[in-house]
C-alpha cells in the first residue's frame, strides 16, 4: 500500500505535466507551422513528431540519469513561426531553416565556444526580441473580441475566470471554450477528414538566406534564451545537477531528424519543468524523475491525438485559433517584457530590440526578428542608450 502512495504522486504529476504541457499550447504549434506554410498533414506530422521526440528524450534520458529531465516543444518559437509567416521558398525553406537550429543547438551541447557567444548576448536584447515576436500574437485576442465578439468572448471570460481561481487550467479551459462556441455556432464544428491516426509526411528541406536569418537564427537564440538556460535553472534551483550538454546534444539531434517531418525545435521544458521536478512531485528528491518519465509516455500517447487537433484548428476561423494562443502567451509576454527594462543598463537597446521586432518590418527577404536583434546589438555596442541616459533633459 505504501509503494502504491509512493508511486502515486509522481505518476499523477507526470500525467498533469503532460495534460497542461500539450493542451496549453499545441494551438500555439500548429499555427506557427501552417503560418510558414505547413499544410494540414504537415503540420499534423510536425505534431505528432514533437510528441515523440520530446516524449522519446524524457524516457531515455530520465531512466539513464534518474533526474526529472523534461522536454518540450519551444512554444516562443512557435510564436515566432507565427511572425514569421511564409518565406521565400515555402515550407521546404522553413524545414531547412529548423534543420539548421537543430544542428546548432546540437554543436552548442558539443561546442562550448558557441555556448558563450549567445550567452554573451545582453539579457535583455534577448527577453526582448522574445518580447517582439510575442506581442503580435498576444493582440489577437483583443481583435477577436471586436471581429468575433460571439465566438471570442465567452472563451476570453472562461479564460479569465481560471486565471483567477485554476490558473494551471487557464489555457485548456479555453480550449474546451472554444470547442463549445464552436458546436453551438449555427455552423456547427465540422472535424470531416479527420483521422483517428496522424500520418507522417516529409518535406525535402530547402536552404535560403530569408529563412536562415528570419528563422534559423531567431529561432535558435529564443529556444536557448527562453527555453534551455531557464529549464536548466528550474533544475538547478530544485538541487539537481542536470546533464545540460547532453540535453542540448539530444534535443538538437531530435530537431534535426525531425525537422523533415515539421518538428521545427525539441528543449528542455522551462514552464512545465518545475511540474515535475518540485516536491509537490515527490517529497524525496530522487523519486521526482518517475514523473518525467510518465510524461514523456504520456506525449508519446498524446501526439496520436494529432489528427483531431490538426482537424480542430483547420474548423475553426484563424483569429478565434489566434486568440487562444495569444492568451496562452500573454503571461509569457509580461515575463518577458518585464525582464527586458528590469535594469537600467540595456534598457533602451532592449526596446529598440521590441519595437523593430514587433513591427513586422522585413526587409531583404529577412524578416523583422533578425532585424530587431541586429538594431538592438548596434544599439547597445555603439553605446547610444549611454548617450541618452546621460543627456541633460530639455523643457
Amino acid at each position: 500500500m505504501k509503494r502504491v502512495e509512493d508511486l502515486g504522486r509522481p505518476l499523477s504529476a507526470g500525467l498533469v505535466t503532460a495534460v497542461v504541457g500539450f493542451a496549453s499550447s499545441f494551438v500555439v504549434v500548429l499555427t506557427g507551422l501552417r503560418s510558414v506554410g505547413a499544410d494540414r498533414d504537415q503540420a499534423e506530422s510536425g505534431l505528432l513528431l514533437l510528441c515523440v521526440a520530446m516524449g522519446g528524450l524524457a524516457v531515455v534520458l530520465g531512466l539513464r540519469y534518474r533526474q526529472p529531465l523534461s522536454f518540450a516543444w519551444s512554444t516562443p518559437g512557435a510564436a515566432l513561426l507565427i511572425s514569421a509567416g511564409l518565406q521565400t521558398g515555402g515550407y521546404p525553406a522553413a524545414v531547412g531553416a529548423f534543420l539548421i537550429s537543430g544542428l546548432l543547438i546540437a554543436l552548442t551541447g558539443l561546442w562550448a565556444p558557441l555556448g558563450r557567444l549567445i550567452a554573451a548576448i545582453p539579457g535583455p536584447l534577448a527577453t526582448a526580441l522574445l518580447a517582439g515576436v510575442l506581442l503580435p500574437l498576444c493582440l489577437a485576442p483583443v481583435h477577436a473580441a471586436v471581429k468575433l465578439p460571439a465566438l471570442a468572448l465567452p472563451v476570453i471570460a472562461v479564460w479569465a475566470l481560471l486565471t483567477r481561481f485554476a490558473r494551471r487550467w487557464a489555457t485548456p479551459g479555453a480550449l474546451v471554450a472554444t470547442v463549445v462556441v464552436l458546436v453551438l455556432r449555427p455552423a456547427g464544428l465540422s472535424m470531416a477528414g479527420a483521422g483517428l491516426l496522424p500520418s507522417l509526411t516529409f518535406t525535402a528541406p530547402a536552404f535560403h538566406l530569408g529563412a536562415v536569418a528570419g528563422i534559423a537564427l531567431p529561432l535558435y537564440v529564443i529556444t536557448m534564451a527562453a527555453q534551455n538556460v531557464p529549464g536548466l535553472a528550474v533544475l538547478t534551483h530544485f538541487g539537481y545537477r542536470p546533464p545540460f550538454r547532453t540535453a542540448l546534444l539530444g534535443s538538437g539531434l531530435a530537431t534535426a531528424a525531425g525537422s523533415v517531418g515539421g518538428a521545427y525545435m525539441v528543449n528542455l521544458a522551462a514552464i512545465t519543468a518545475a511540474l515535475a521536478a518540485g516536491p509537490d512531485a515527490h517529497p524525496d528528491r530522487s523519486r521526482r524523475w518517475i514523473a518525467s518519465v510518465t510524461a514523456g509516455a504520456l506525449y508519446i500517447v498524446l501526439g496520436l491525438s494529432a489528427g483531431v487537433s490538426t482537424a480542430l484548428l483547420v474548423a475553426a476561423p484563424p483569429l478565434l485559433i489566434e486568440t487562444v494562443a495569444g492568451l496562452a502567451l500573454l503571461g509569457t509576454l509580461g515575463s518577458a517584457l518585464g525582464a527586458a527594462v528590469a535594469e537600467e543598463k540595456g534598457r533602451e537597446a532592449a526596446v529598440v530590440t521590441f519595437v523593430v521586432t514587433a513591427s513586422g518590418v522585413s526587409a531583404l527577404g529577412i524578416g523583422s526578428p533578425f532585424w530587431g536583434l541586429v538594431a538592438g546589438l548596434a544599439f547597445y555596442a555603439l553605446g547610444l542608450e549611454r548617450v541618452i541616459r546621460h543627456r541633460p533633459a530639455t523643457s
